[in-house]
């Protein structure tokens, strides 16, 4: 067969192979990508019914702090019935769907036999982690961005619209509600780009995708749990989780920023950290023996 001057067939060209689109639409239709988007759709419907359904006894004699104060904010408008909507899904669902975007996404390849396949077409291994990551990524923003959008529609359909309320009192009016709203799910897809890069660094290492999801699931709670222990003091600032409610300073007038600037550089970090392992890694792991 005759070779170009870089070792491959006449007409091969490395960047054809493995398309975005390709990837898009492989992951498209797997039954893990509907199921999770559909419950995107879902929990906002939930959330609604589970408010009409309350008889409005649930006293919980004052206390919740800022959770309590946005339940009870909850269905005083589309903008922040949002608000709770994220409240309630940002610790722990939204970091299940995000890791299952990125922990499965090569470690499946892997389990089913077709990574070494995929590798043989040829396609570069740097290619195909680049085109493994931007897909992964891209339904997880998609996933935040179905929660949200269909909880500010849901909200606004059933409660109207109003200004966007402070857990701790004050409105943010105009238009500066929906551009606020905004600002909180880009903090929210910093913070959990930690999540995707670890489940993606796990994903490279295991052939098994349930690991890789599960691993980065685990160790999210494990930093929450420390996170909680005072004892540690300073010690805390380090964990990946520690700034993840740090959005909540959006809510304030003036705002607070000075926790959103450290978590934003914190989860830029840990993420430039594990996905220079998991590129590292992949390039060196022997896939086809």
């Amino acid at each position: 067969m005759t070779t170009d001057v870089v070792g491959g067939a006449v007409g091969y060209r490395p960047g054809a192979t493995l398309s975005l689109w390709t990837e898009i639409r492989r992951q498209a239709a797997r039954r893990r990508t509907q199921l999770a988007l559909g419950f995107m759709v879902l929990l906002p419907l939930i959330i609604l019914v589970a408010f009409q359904l309350d008889s409005g006894n649930g006293d919980d004699g004052g206390g919740g702090g800022e959770f309590a104060r946005l339940s009870e904010l909850a269905t005083s408008g589309g903008p922040n019935f949002t608000l709770f909507t994220l409240l309630v899904s940002a610790g722990f669902l939204l970091v299940v769907v995000v890791a299952l975007f990125c922990g499965d996404t090569v470690a499946s390849e892997a389990s089913w036999g077709s990574l070494r396949y995929l590798l043989a077409m040829p396609v570069p291994r740097a290619r195909l982690l680049g085109v493994k990551v931007t897909v992964a990524l891209l339904y997880s923003l998609l996933a935040i961005l179905t929660l949200v959008g269909t909880a500010l529609l849901a909200g606004t359909l059933r409660y109207g619209w109003s200004p966007l309320s402070g857990p701790i009192g004050g409105e943010i009016t105009g238009g500066q509600t929906v551009l606020r709203l905004l600002e909180i799910v880009g903090y929210l897809c910093i913070s959990l780009l930690v999540v995707a890069s670890l489940a993606f660094l796990l994903s490279v290492l295991t052939d098994a995708p349930l690991g890789a999801v599960g691993g980065a699931v685990l160790l999210q709670i494990l930093s929450n749990i420390l996170d909680q222990i005072t004892a540690l003091g300073s010690l805390r600032s380090v964990l990946p989780t520690h700034y993840n409610d740090a959005w909540l300073g959006l809510l304030s007038t003036p705002m607070q920023t000075d926790d959103l600037v450290k978590g934003s550089i914190a989860a830029l970090a840990y993420a430039t950290v594990f996905f220079s392992l998991a590129w590292w890694r992949f390039l060196r792991k022997d896939v086809v023996s």
